[in-house]
């Protein structure tokens, strides 16, 4: 069974993710904690890591079942099909999300367009194409993956 990305209303990600899942449809809606400041407190929520994305994992005759959630609006299409994602991605997504200690990373000696591979973390062997850096941040396009990485600098 292929993984595929199911586009949602924005700030439905959450919602969609329970539904399938009560539907008996496995999926994954990678969660990250953010800080987020009201004019009177200072609270920690998850939000997702990918607005907009809920991953499913189904065989191609059981597309059409994720759209009895009332959120799901579309899948994400590549070239004309339905966008696969790999099995590995989505393991290297998950191993990622569940590392808790800070990952020391450094740039050094590229420029903004160079490729790289990277060499060490959760997105070890993965090639990417450096968009932005600056002294606080850099931003990596990781085509395979179809994302953006911002890593802030620490």
């Amino acid at each position: 069974m292929n993984w595929y990305v199911v586009y949602t209303k924005p700030k439905w990600e959450k919602k969609v993710a329970e539904q399938l899942k009560n539907s008996g449809i496995e999926c994954y809606c990678p969660l990250i904690t953010q800080i987020r400041q009201w004019s009177d407190r200072k609270k920690k929520v998850e939000v997702p890591l990918f607005n907009s994305y809920v991953f499913v994992q189904l065989a191609e005759s059981e597309r059409n079942s994720v759209f009895q959630s009332v959120g799901a609006v579309r899948y994400l299409f590549w070239l004309g099909k339905p966008a696969v994602v790999r099995d590995e991605e989505i393991s290297v997504i998950k191993k990622w999300l569940d590392t808790s200690d800070c990952i020391d990373v450094t740039v050094g000696g590229y420029q903004i367009g160079d490729s790289i591979q990277l060499e060490s973390g959760p997105f070890m062997a993965q090639k990417a194409t450096i968009q932005e850096m600056t002294n606080t941040h850099y931003v990596l396009v990781l085509e395979s993956l179809g994302c953006v990485l911002k890593m802030k600098i620490k």
